[in-house]
């Protein structure tokens, strides 16, 4: 296999509680069915306001603007059910509970259902027993996911992948690298359009 030939690979670090990276879930689901082998999408961790940086106030001037201005109207576009939160929580167990789920082959349904939870229920992304009621509810192994998420045991990797976002210089989500065998090709920022994803990557297929 030629370097041209060989899989590309997007990774794409998210916050869950960004709306407009749950915004991008199903552009990029469609992105993944279109390209099948030829792509293959890795989701990382970005928590936008690691302790102890303030979280944001649910009920403040700042979100009711940009859910009004940008979320509301994209929503609207995408055909998406989101509401305002009603508590905006820090993320970090809800990205730790994410990577235990990478180890159990439930990746997709947890994440799917973390993003829906909070934007749609306010579900407390910060909430051991809210994550391990999500868990249960999907049925998942909650008992393996408590003693994780306990032991911090995928804390470090969040941490990894905050790293290295910093290192390829992205400060934000949605963002996504597109990479082949381990070279950057192209960077996206911000949520895009299904279109503009698809013709991102076909340029390099």
């Amino acid at each position: 296999m030629t370097h041209s030939q060989a899989p590309l690979t997007l990774v794409v670090w998210s916050d869950y509680v960004c709306p407009f990276c749950y915004l991008e879930v199903p552009e990029l689901d469609a992105l993944a069915d279109r390209f099948g082998p030829q792509l293959s999408i890795k989701w990382r961790a970005f928590e936008l306001r690691p302790a102890p940086v303030p979280t944001l106030d649910p009920d403040g001037d700042y979100l009711h603007d940009i859910w009004a201005r940008a979320v509301y109207p994209m929503a609207r576009e995408r055909d998406m059910t989101l509401r305002l939160p009603r508590l905006q929580p820090r993320s970090r167990l809800a990205h730790e509970a994410a990577k235990w789920a990478m180890d159990h082959a439930a990746f997709s349904t947890l994440h799917h259902e973390l993003f829906r939870g909070f934007f749609e229920d306010s579900l407390d992304l910060a909430s051991p027993d809210a994550l391990l009621d999500t868990a249960r509810r999907l049925g998942l192994d909650e008992g393996s996911l408590s003693r994780h998420l306990a032991e911090g045991r995928y804390r470090d990797a969040v941490l990894k992948d905050q790293q290295d976002a910093s290192y390829w210089g992205l400060n934000g989500v949605p963002a996504m690298l597109l990479l082949r065998e381990g070279e950057a090709l192209d960077s996206i920022q911000g949520a895009q359009s299904r279109d503009h994803l698809i013709q991102t990557v076909a340029r390099f297929i």
